[in-house]
């Protein structure tokens, strides 16, 4: 995967915010996915098209002091694989 793959969420899938679960969440045709807070944090990212540098850019200038370039560049790479995330 490079860095420079811009990516987005795929439009099957539909996030919000669930107050009776008190979480993001994805909803599709078959159910639903519980979305851990920084998944639903990494996701955000991808709302519109955006490269991965971009997202962890983004979500270290959020949260700094920490490295992230390797967590969210696995989270995506999962993601992908669960259709969540799709390239442009």
């Amino acid at each position: 995967m490079s860095d420079e793959v811009v990516y987005q969420r795929n439009a099957m899938f539909r996030m919000q915010f669930e107050k009776a679960q008190e979480s993001y969440v994805l909803l599709f045709p078959e159910g639903m996915v519980k979305l851990s807070e920084s998944a639903a944090e990494i996701l955000l990212q991808f709302e519109q098209p955006s490269p991965v540098s971009a997202a962890i850019s983004r979500l270290e200038a959020k949260f700094p002091g920490v490295s992230l370039a390797q967590d969210v560049a696995e989270f995506v790479e999962v993601a992908c694989d669960k259709k969540w995330l799709e390239s442009c």
